[in-house]
């Protein structure tokens, strides 16, 4: 059908139609243009920055001499070389495991959780030892105990079984503690009476004593 039969409505609300169809295509494709050219841009903002040594670090394997007899050389190494080792560890850790070598993989693990530093296995003996040192220990102390007690002077005169017996009857005639003391009616215990006899401790006491 011929457009010059339509009306003229007809006509104009058919080309408003063609000319929006042509803007909202014309619109996606600058977005889509937009959207491709913006996504590097993006994508390098959100990485987390790594310096050239990084790189390195990550894009090359540590050489196997270099990992070889780890566990045994570790504990031997200065503070720099261990640091410096772990650093090209953690860094190649960056990437994917995949890639590292199992000589890599062996030594990130033994350095972070090997038997080595507060880890470390006991010494082979180390209990032998310091029951040694303990009884060796325990007979000084008590060599220098006797020693010192068999220079020591005698206990005083109040530490006898005569006196602290003198001492229970001198209470018992002040009527001292009555009701459940040494004085008390069918008392039995042993009163103040704690120590040896003069003769058994050697003290010698006074007649009047």
């Amino acid at each position: 059908m011929p457009l010059h039969s339509l009306p003229r409505v007809a006509r104009t609300s058919m080309g408003s139609s063609k000319i929006c169809t042509r803007m909202a295509a014309s619109s996606m494709r600058n977005f889509q243009t937009s959207a491709r050219s913006m996504a590097p841009t993006f994508a390098a903002s959100h990485q987390p920055p790594m310096t050239s040594q990084s790189q390195v670090r990550s894009a090359h394997a540590i050489s196997n001499p270099t990992l070889a007899g780890i566990e045994k050389r570790w504990e031997g190494m200065p503070p720099q070389e261990q640091a410096e080792l772990w650093m090209q560890l953690r860094d190649r850790m960056k990437v994917d495991w995949h890639e590292m070598t199992l000589q890599e993989k062996k030594a990130a693990w033994w350095i972070a959780f090997g038997p080595h530093g507060p880890r470390a296995a006991d010494p082979p003996g180390e209990w032998t030892r310091v029951w040694l040192y303990t009884g060796v220990g325990v007979a000084i102390s008590v060599a220098l105990f006797l020693t010192i007690h068999a220079f020591a002077r005698p206990p005083p005169r109040t530490m006898t079984k005569e006196w602290q017996e003198a001492t229970n009857e001198y209470l018992k005639s002040e009527k001292s503690n009555p009701i459940y003391g040494i004085s008390s009616e069918g008392y039995s215990g042993k009163g103040h009476v704690q120590s040896k006899s003069a003769k058994a401790q050697g003290i010698k006491l006074d007649p009047e004593e």
